[in-house]
């Protein structure tokens, strides 16, 4: 074996041998879950009288989602004289005049609703939060983004937890409105579901830290104040709040049977955009409080736990390496013998690979009854995380070479019903460069696949297969909704004579 060729093996198997391990990580998280299963948060008492909650509605250019969610925060079932109302709008377009009209029509019915309306987005979301905070007349505080729409009984149901006066949060789950819309918002739904069902419920159930996700949570104001309030220095204030507060010693509550619909990204260029805020923001979290995590007087496995969580996105520059290493290992391993091939790769895909497709099994057998039918879209969900390396290693990069960027938020365009239109909406996200890409790294596979089913390679296939279909589907849906959606616009156009 030549020295290049003992460089990209040993290469190949150092990359593939760390995605094992965060691999086998989420055969223990859903080890965390079922061992926890029945211990299911309870509130330690009710509250008589019900406290003042404020809701916050922070807002930056939602044209098209803001009427909707200030309508649904309205219909919550709890009493007006201990309900605020604030929406933080930071928006530059005509969100504002509908969001002020909206408000004054709740003001007219007797709410107590106010609208702030900044003109410097200083601090992006975490700013208008804590700007709003120093206003509120809240003991706690209700935060919803632009495209959820809460259930008339979400605070009823949440409240009570706070009768623990160790209790700063309680986070509940996202639901998914247009989650039937494409194959896009299927997949994007169950990797919410795995997040929050065996994630936030593996953790919280066994004593871990978690996070506040943003949003559909409520968060008592003394505990943001001792943590030392909303900070803007990551793009995941949430998540950065969040640590801070249980590494005072605050306790989160998660839960899983409070369900807060809301609407997932229809685009794939936004898609990618609000994956990549997540990821550069973990990994700016990880940056800022992973030290501090370590040196804490916590269990061993709170601070593995939290390891493995602040890190995980690293794994996608891992990805992108292990998929450009994918074919010449290939290559060298078919010149050292077939069964050669079986016994080294095959326990490193299983682990790093398997485990995904059984960790979504089961956060999909939890939440759903029709369970089984939903299962077909697994591997599909595995291929787009894969093909998601090349833009989440781009924000991994940037947050450790501490490049600062503006918070980007995520498009809502309405979209609830399959029939709903985007296309010729504003806000639609241009990406030039990344989908080539992908879409290079797409044919790329396809050569693997071709070369492999060319020398009898079939061991191989499943896991090329999934690179090839991932990197396809993502470049070629950034192109085509990037660029096809506007000819299709216009075709009926010209076809109409307008």
């Amino acid at each position: 074996m030549s020295l290049i060729d003992a460089t990209i093996l040993g290469l190949y198997f150092f990359v593939l041998s760390i995605l094992a391990v965060y691999g086998w990580h989420r055969y223990y998280l859903v080890y965390l879950y079922t061992k926890n299963r029945d211990q299911v948060p309870r509130a330690a008492g009710t509250f008589d009288p019900l406290p003042v909650v404020t809701v916050q509605l922070p807002l930056f250019n939602e044209m098209y989602v803001a009427d909707r969610l200030i309508g649904a925060v309205s219909r919550l079932d709890y009493p007006c004289d201990r309900l605020e109302i604030q929406v933080l709008d930071d928006s530059t377009d005509e969100t504002r005049e509908i969001a002020g009209a909206a408000v004054r029509r709740l003001a007219a019915r007797g709410f107590d609703v106010r609208y702030l309306h900044r003109t410097d987005r200083r601090g992006y979301k975490a700013g208008a939060l804590a700007e709003g905070l120093g206003v509120a007349r809240g003991e706690f505080v209700a935060i919803f983004d632009a495209d959820f729409l809460p259930e008339p009984d979400f605070l009823l149901q949440a409240i009570h937890h706070f009768t623990d006066p160790q209790v700063a949060m309680v986070q509940a789950r996202w639901g998914h409105i247009n989650q039937d819309y494409s194959l896009l918002t299927k997949v994007q739904a169950i990797l919410l579901d795995g997040h929050f069902v065996l994630e936030h419920g593996g953790r919280n159930r066994a004593g871990c830290f978690f996070n506040f996700n943003g949003t559909a949570g409520i968060w008592r104001r003394t505990a943001i104040d001792d943590a030392g309030g909303w900070q803007g220095d990551t793009l995941t204030e949430d998540l950065d709040l969040s640590y801070r507060a249980q590494l005072r010693g605050w306790r989160f509550v998660f839960l899983p049977d409070v369900v807060a619909p809301a609407e997932v990204p229809v685009e794939m260029n936004a898609f990618k955009s609000q994956q990549h805020r997540w990821a550069k923001g973990s990994i700016q979290t990880c940056r800022k409080l992973l030290p501090a995590l370590l040196a804490a007087d916590l269990p061993l496995g709170v601070k593995a736990e939290a390891f493995f969580h602040l890190s995980a996105n690293f794994n996608y520059p891992l990805m992108a390496l292990l998929s450009v290493l994918m074919f010449p290992a290939m290559y060298v391993r078919y010149n050292m013998g077939w069964y050669e091939m079986l016994l080294i790769d095959v326990p490193f895909f299983i682990a790093a690979t398997a485990s995904v497709g059984y960790f979504y099994l089961v956060c999909q057998r939890e939440a759903y009854p029709d369970w089984r039918a939903r299962l077909k879209y697994v591997p599909l969900l595995m291929s787009i995380g894969i093909g998601l390396s090349v833009n989440n290693t781009r924000a991994v990069l940037e947050a450790m070479l501490g490049w600062n960027s503006e918070f980007t938020r995520t498009p809502k365009y309405g979209v609830e019903r399959t029939g709903d239109d985007w296309m010729g909406k504003k806000y639609r996200q241009l990406t030039a460069v990344q989908p080539l890409i992908e879409l290079a790294l797409g044919l790329y596979f396809t050569g693997a696949v071709l070369y492999a089913l060319a020398n009898g390679i079939y061991g191989s296939l499943p896991f090329l297969v999934l690179f090839q279909v991932g990197f396809l589907y993502t470049g070629l849906l950034s192109v085509f909704q990037q660029y096809g959606g506007d000819v299709m616009l216009k075709a009926p156009q010209v076809a109409s004579g307008k």
